[in-house]
This record gives structure tokens, C-alpha cells and sequence, in this order.
């Protein structure tokens, strides 16, 4: 029968002209019966540092005075086994040239979904997809990329990815914290260095992954997974 997975999805400034030089898509997945614990360990992670369980986790939050929350919840996510994270990342958007290779803006965003979300999912398991889309398509792109992904993968009948859909990302732990993660490698990615409490969860997530998150890893990596997408298919 094969695991079920839930799959959190989320992005940072995926449209074509939104004048931010990098983009990212990114996604933390856990079995599905794992969820309710995790969702409970957050919010009591939230309790102990005198927050409201509601309290919405963010990156554009994260300031010097709540760093100790924001690290701690870093520390949960490496600790947790059943916690995996991986982040496609397009560093420069200007280089793009869609009507060289004869596609859209939207086409190529759904090409690089897949391939964020290829190595997350095998075709022994099942997995729901929830995704945090930040512009008024939502569900017209939800059926376009739950297409995408099941004719990518022969998935025809829909039996390996049976659900994407989109959800309220402050109702779900599990998304804020993948709001978090992307949140950090877009920050250095951008070589931004304003605020010195998101600087010192990037250096946290350094020491605890070994790397300089500003590369691929192995593509195996399970843990906290990056690709930095190639200009190879962009005209030189």
C-alpha cells in the first residue's frame, strides 16, 4: 500500500516582474500520520516562549528580540526525524529568455515544480500536497500543476499524488515553518544583511546541515535537500 506523505509547499517571488532578482520554491514533508504531533510540538514551542498558539510563524517576523524562538524552532525541525525540507532555487530571474524556448512564465514555473517536488516523491507512496499560493490564481494553478506532476510521473488516475490543493498558511504549522527555511536561503541568497536575527538563524541552519547553503547538495540528501537551478536552459 505504500506510505502517505503530506507535502507543505511554498514560494518567494515566483512572478516574472516582480523586480526581486532571485525566486524560490521549497517544501517540508513528514509522513501524514505524523502531523497532528508535529503541529502540537509547534505550538507548544510557541507557549514557551509566551507566545499565542495562533501566533503565525514568519520569516519576515524574525527579529532579535523572538531569536531564541525562531532558533529553537530551527533546533525542532533538524531534530525531528520525520521533518525533510528542499528548496529549489533560481538565483537570477533576468537571465530568464521564455520566448527563446517557446514557452510562458507559467509554463517554465510548473517545469520547475516538478522538479523541486521529483525527488521528494516515489511512486511506492501517496502524498497530499498543500500549497501556499500568494496570487489570485490559486486554483486554476492547483489543477494545472496537480496535472503537471501526475502526467510527469504517468500518475493518470491520480493514485500516487491523490490532493493538491491550497491552504490558509496560518492555520498550518507545518507551512510557516517551510515559510521559515525559504525564508533564510532567500535572504542569503539576495546578500541581504540588514537584520541580525535573520542572520543568526542562517548561521544556525549552517551548523547544523554542514553546509554553505549556497550550493546544491547531494541529490539524495533527505534532510534539508537544495538545488540551485542551472542557466543551461537559458540562452547565453
Amino acid at each position: 500500500m505504500g506510505q502517505t506523505y503530506n507535502i507543505y509547499c511554498d514560494e518567494s517571488c515566483h512572478l516574472e516582474n516582480d523586480g526581486q532578482k532571485a525566486m524560490l520554491l521549497g517544501a517540508i514533508w513528514c509522513p501524514k500520520e505524523k502531523t497532528s504531533e508535529i503541529f502540537e510540538k509547534i505550538r507548544a514551542i510557541k507557549k514557551d516562549h509566551g507566545l499565542d498558539k495562533k501566533f503565525e510563524i514568519k520569516w519576515i517576523k524574525v527579529s532579535p528580540a523572538k531569536e531564541r524562538f525562531y532558533l529553537n524552532l530551527i533546533d525542532y525541525f533538524f531534530d525531528e526525524k520525520d521533518l525533510h525540507f528542499r528548496a529549489l532555487i533560481v538565483p537570477d530571474k533576468s537571465k530568464l529568455d521564455h520566448d527563446f524556448h517557446g514557452q510562458t512564465h507559467d509554463d517554465w514555473y510548473y517545469k520547475m515544480y516538478f522538479d523541486m517536488l521529483k525527488v521528494i516523491i516515489s511512486p511506492e507512496d501517496h502524498y497530499r500536497i498543500f500549497l501556499d499560493i500568494k496570487d489570485t490564481r490559486g486554483g486554476a494553478k492547483v489543477e494545472k500543476l496537480h496535472d503537471v506532476l501526475s502526467n510527469n510521473m504517468y500518475d493518470f488516475s491520480r493514485t500516487i499524488i491523490d490532493r493538491v490543493q491550497v491552504v490558509r498558511s496560518e492555520e498550518i504549522e507545518i507551512l510557516q515553518l517551510t515559510d521559515l527555511l525559504i525564508g533564510a536561503i532567500a535572504y542569503l541568497s539576495r546578500g541581504l544583511l540588514a537584520n541580525a536575527g535573520k542572520l543568526a538563524l542562517i548561521e544556525r541552519i549552517k551548523e547544523r546541515t554542514h553546509y554553505t547553503l549556497q550550493r546544491n547538495t547531494l541529490y539524495r540528501e533527505s534532510k534539508f535537500n537544495l538545488f540551485f537551478w542551472k542557466a543551461s536552459e537559458v540562452r547565453q
